[in-house]
């Protein structure tokens, strides 16, 4: 074949950020759930790890398919179909609890994706039609716990909070959150009102939420360098399997 990409340790670790031993595992997790198929058929043009790695670079790049497709010398059409074969197949795994969880502290903040799919995203403050995604990380490891699934981005972050199923997830651990989470029973920082100013005491409380808080931030900016989390051209549950993958990559690349 004259393609220009192969599962070779170079653009592994260029598109993915995994060391060849941690994509190897990747690679054995996605065999187990099926990433072969169930056996019979036509076979697969390339092998299982080139087609993991094409997923990769898909969701690294966001080039569209027809641009995609002379970098494996496949088709736009088989690159659409592995990618539709393997996104659920890469969904994140829980993060492991290493003690009890009332020991846990983890942070949960939503991020607005911009989305061509009308049916998932709307307008949004980013003035762009977006999708709301809740993101719960561990405070101390930096692993992405969980990601809900995407709502509409006019939505307030509480609102998604309350709807999704990561309340149900979160219970009996301790969660911080923004000040957008008031009346969610979330752990958020103490309010200015009118007339009466925050203690000192209250004032350091918040500086040190600030400072924890901002790990969920940096967890955005590292997962946004797939570019897919900038603006997603998939419909219908596209957006969801692309957080899902990039969340369990991530994690990957942050375990040592």
């Amino acid at each position: 074949m004259g393609g220009v990409l192969r599962a070779e340790p170079v653009w592994v670790e260029t598109f993915t950020g995994l060391r060849m031993e941690r994509f190897a595992k990747l690679v054995k997790a996605v065999r187990e759930r099926g990433g072969n198929g169930p056996g019979g058929g036509r076979p697969w043009c390339l092998p299982l790890a080139d087609r993991l790695l094409l997923v990769a670079v898909y969701y690294r790049t966001n080039l569209t398919m027809r641009q995609f497709a002379p970098l494996f010398d496949v088709s736009p059409a088989t690159v659409c179909r592995v990618i539709q074969r393997l996104w659920p197949l890469l969904a994140l795994e829980r993060a492991p609890r290493l003690v009890a969880d009332t020991e846990r502290l983890w942070i949960v903040d939503g991020t607005l994706i911009p989305v061509r799919d009308r049916k998932v995203g709307a307008s949004s403050r980013n003035y762009r039609f977006s999708a709301n995604v809740q993101v719960i990380i561990d405070a101390d490891t930096r692993l992405v716990v969980a990601a809900a699934r995407p709502a509409p981005g006019n939505k307030a972050d509480a609102h998604v909070w309350r709807e999704s199923d990561l309340p149900a997830l979160a219970a009996g651990t301790t969660v911080i959150a923004d000040g957008a989470y008031l009346g969610t029973g979330l752990i958020v920082p103490h309010r200015k009102r009118a007339g009466r100013p925050l203690l000192r005491g209250q004032e350091e409380d918040n500086a040190e939420h600030r400072r924890v808080r901002a790990r969920v931030e940096h967890t955005f900016a590292r997962m946004k360098n797939w570019k897919i989390l900038r603006a997603c051209r998939q419909r219908g549950d596209g957006l969801h399997h692309a957080v899902q993958a990039v969340a369990a990559m991530h994690n990957l690349t942050m375990t040592r």
